[in-house]
């Protein structure tokens, strides 16, 4: 077995075993740092001109940036779940157009979004981490 084979699979049991152990809060805090790394190796790839890759990394993102659209309770949520639907859905609009056009600029602008989201999930008091529904713990 070589290194990199050994190192993904130790990764893969890793991120496995947290998901397993996770609570929402957690769960969501994954993904967001799960697009936040794709979107960085897109990056990587562009300035490489690595276009499959490129193209690889940002459908994963957008799959992961829709994924935690598909988590948001529309109902419970009110105003923060349709601010947020829009956010992401504008998210995945730019990922598509800097898809077309190899546009790093436009990566980073989706970047600087999911910052700032990811700087309001962490700031959720550690009391509303095991809500079943991460938009009922966002309007908290």
């Amino acid at each position: 077995m070589n290194d990199r084979h050994a190192i993904r699979q130790y990764q893969n049991v890793n991120t496995q075993s947290g998901v397993v152990d996770a609570n929402p809060h957690q769960l969501i805090a994954m993904l967001i740092n799960g697009a936040l790394t794709r979107l960085s190796s897109a990056k990587g790839c562009i300035e490489r001109k690595d276009f499959a890759g490129k193209g690889e990394q940002l459908g994963k993102g957008i799959d992961i940036i829709s994924g935690l659209q598909g988590c948001l309770d529309m109902d419970a949520g009110g105003d923060i779940s349709s601010n947020l639907n829009a956010l992401y859905d504008y998210m995945v609009r730019r990922l598509t157009q800097a898809s077309l056009s190899n546009d790093m600029q436009i990566v980073d602008e989706v970047i600087v979004l999911l910052r700032e989201i990811k700087t309001g999930w962490e700031g959720i008091p550690e009391e509303f981490h095991n809500q079943t529904s991460p938009t009922t713990v966002a309007a908290l």
